[in-house]
């Protein structure tokens, strides 16, 4: 399926009409619109990233807040020992639950990035078939309804 957004990060009517709009009622809103349309298209990649790097971060933060929050149960323990030591395995368990889980996100976010990319491949080498078939006169049949 083929979908198409109105605003969208390339040189269309409606984004080239909202940059006008933008630089007559505040210029720093058409120069926002201006590199929307020439760096839009890399946005998904910057957020991911950025996505990414504060995951990291604030992963060092949890797991710190982690290991002061048992350490804060472990003084005040129960009084039941067996209790006690099922609590802080079950929680060692969770923890590593916790970085495979995280491990399988990480895997999975390549996987994405690497279909996105063999998909952008695949265009790109369907419309240099095209472009070549076009120059030399002859068709080929669209393909884009394809997916």
């Amino acid at each position: 399926m083929n979908t198409t957004a109105l605003i969208r990060p390339a040189w269309t009517p409606a984004t080239i009409a909202l940059m006008v709009i933008g630089f007559m009622v505040f210029w720093p809103l058409g120069l926002a619109m201006l590199a929307y349309i020439l760096w839009g298209d890399r946005l998904d990649g910057f957020k991911s990233d950025v996505n990414r790097a504060t995951d990291g971060i604030f992963a060092g933060c949890r797991r710190s807040a982690d290991k002061a929050h048992r350490w804060g149960h472990r003084t005040a323990r129960t009084g039941n020992v067996a209790f006690d030591d099922w609590r802080e395995k079950e929680l060692e368990r969770l923890d590593e639950e916790r970085r495979k889980l995280d491990e399988m996100r990480e895997e999975f976010d390549s996987y994405v990035r690497e279909l996105r990319r063999a998909k952008d491949q695949d265009e790109f080498d369907r419309f240099m078939k095209k472009r070549d078939n076009d120059k030399r006169g002859g068709s080929v049949p669209d393909v884009s309804d394809e997916a």
